[in-house]
């Protein structure tokens, strides 16, 4: 069978290898890729902003399966026109998705739902959030409603920080465009856990949790960022909590969608921070969390085409995933500036070398290729993942790796995993 896979960072490339891996899979096609991805599947250009252009695609390629990767082409309703042809796309419909593209619905859903989550406000202007933020003690989260590539969560130590990233929002000078309402949040504590799962709109079914790093700076400081890197281990959740989580938030989550007439099939990322009053939802994703999915893919030793296969037919009740034991982590190696304004087109060396590390993935997030010459074409450039039967024999295999790799101006975090060794 012939898969296509909408997008072109990390988690695609990880996307694309645990599809190739399976016995069913006789081509893999990915639209628009990168330089990495091209060496294991074949890229096909396509404007990933252009409903039209995906729609081109598909049609001219004709797959067996579509998996839509990032949550832009899912905003725009991909999946919705693709069902309308009658073709099997892995991915949530455009109004299932907006538990990610909205935040203000995502929290009134929760609401309705009783899925424990923080207390919020949603404000349509400037004034009207500055006067909620007079309800809130900082710290203080204040979000951005719509899609932010990761960027449009900003926690505020003081209300002057919260005044300026309200004012930052509305006014377009934060992210590029202006939000016509934001989220104010009290802030929680805790440790972060990504907790995915699968769904066919009736079934939730857990992969393996993670955790994400998101800060740019180690010793989580500084900018948020897309994912600086995520790891994940057989003890981050005992049985009796994963459980209690699964049909606590993520099968609730389900259940609400259909009940709303708006099932959800995909991949439902829950962003939870575990607090001292139990699991609580940050934030909903409907599609597979980069870099969560650099780390999590490698694991997994059961048919991943398998169970997307069995999402989009209705029968995820009747599929089990077997997980390759111990621990995996991913480190992002990222252009000199991020997350903010950062050059590319800078030639990477090393990456044979790093290859040559036992249990080791490098996975190309923004790359291109020039003849034999991979070069930086984005802001997270590569995610360097390492299996182990321990987190701290993974971080070595996966840091060994990155000291073999260079490009001008390489940046990435040394200290990926650090809560969990206990450092």
């Amino acid at each position: 069978m012939k898969v296509l896979v909408i997008g072109g960072g990390g988690r695609e490339h990880a996307l694309c290898a645990a599809i190739r891996r399976s016995p069913r899979v006789s081509e893999v096609v990915c639209a628009p890729g990168n330089g990495g991805i091209a060496q294991g599947a074949r890229c096909v250009p396509v404007s990933q902003k252009d409903l039209g252009d995906l729609l081109r695609v598909v049609a001219e390629e004709r797959p067996d399966l579509t998996v839509v990767g990032p949550e832009l082409p899912l905003s725009l309703g991909l999946a919705d026109e693709m069902q309308r042809r009658g073709l099997r796309v892995f991915g949530p419909t455009r109004e299932a998705a907006m538990l990610e593209t909205s935040k203000a619905y995502a929290k009134r859903f929760m609401q309705r739902h009783m899925i424990p989550t923080a207390n919020y406000a949603v404000c349509c202007s400037k004034e009207e959030a500055l006067g909620a933020l007079e309800l809130f003690h900082a710290p203080v989260v204040i979000k951005a409603d719509g899609l932010a590539a990761g960027k449009g969560v900003l926690i505020c130590e003081s209300k002057d920080e919260a005044q300026h990233a309200i004012a930052g929002l509305f006014s377009g000078q934060l992210l590029g465009t202006a939000e016509t309402s934001v989220i104010i949040e009290e802030h929680l504590t805790g440790e972060e856990v990504s907790f995915l799962v699968l769904s066919d709109g009736k079934h939730a079914v857990p992969l393996v949790p993670a955790q994400d790093h998101k800060r740019i700076g180690e010793g989580d400081r500084g900018p948020n960022t897309g994912g600086m890197g995520a790891y994940t281990t057989d003890s981050m959740l005992d049985a009796k909590m994963s459980e209690w989580i699964l049909s606590h938030i993520a099968q609730k989550a389900v259940d609400g969608m259909a009940a709303e007439e708006t099932p959800f099939a995909g991949v439902l990322y829950c962003g939870l921070m575990m607090t001292a009053k139990g699991p609580m939802v940050l934030e909903f994703n409907a599609r597979f969390g980069d870099p969560e999915t650099q780390a999590i893919l490698p694991r997994l030793e059961s048919d991943l085409v398998e169970a997307l296969e069995a999402c989009v037919e209705g029968r995820l009740s009747e599929t089990e995933f077997r997980w390759k034991p111990g621990a995996s982590a991913c480190v992002v190696a990222a252009s000199e500036g991020y997350p903010g304004a950062y050059t590319v087109g800078h030639p990477i060396t090393g990456l044979e070398r790093a290859a040559e590390v036992p249990g080791v993935e490098v996975y190309h997030a923004g790359t291109s290729a020039d003849g034999g010459q991979f070069l930086t074409a984005g802001g997270r450039v590569l995610g360097v993942t390492a299996t182990g039967s321990t987190l701290r024999d993974a971080l070595a295999s996966a840091y060994d790796a990155m000291g073999r790799i260079s490009f001008a101006g390489m940046a990435y975090r040394r200290d990926i995993g650090w809560k969990a060794l206990g450092s």
